[in-house]
């Protein structure tokens, strides 16, 4: 049988999982949301769709494998650079540093498909 006692130490522990739970979940989100800031998600949306660009010209025949091997290593460092960036700046990237990315994108992206 329960009594006063017993159910203010189960109160206690129960807030006390819940300032934890409480805890993790806000971390979880931040989390979440530095992964998804809307200068790194928009350049890696861009890497994304080159890598579907890659495939699908190789897949037609525009470009040879081994273009497609080089595309995607330049891709790849590009990713790379990104996450570097994002590293050294809280999880974000900056303006300048999104600008700069998006300007090696285009560079790959001008060698898709010739």
């Amino acid at each position: 049988m329960l009594n006063v006692k017993n159910l203010n130490k189960a109160a206690a522990l129960m807030m006390v999982v819940g300032v934890f739970a409480t805890a993790a979940t806000s971390s979880y989100a931040d989390t979440t949301w530095q992964k998804n800031h809307p200068r790194r998600e928009q350049v890696n949306n861009r890497l994304k769709n080159q890598n579907r660009r890659i495939h699908n010209e190789v897949k037609e025949g525009e470009i040879t494998r081994g273009q497609a091997k080089t595309l995607h290593t330049e891709d790849k460092q590009i990713r790379q650079e990104e996450r570097d960036m994002a590293a050294q700046n809280g999880s974000h990237i900056t303006k300048s540093e999104q600008r700069t990315l998006n300007q090696q994108e285009n560079s790959v992206s001008r060698q898709i498909g010739k």
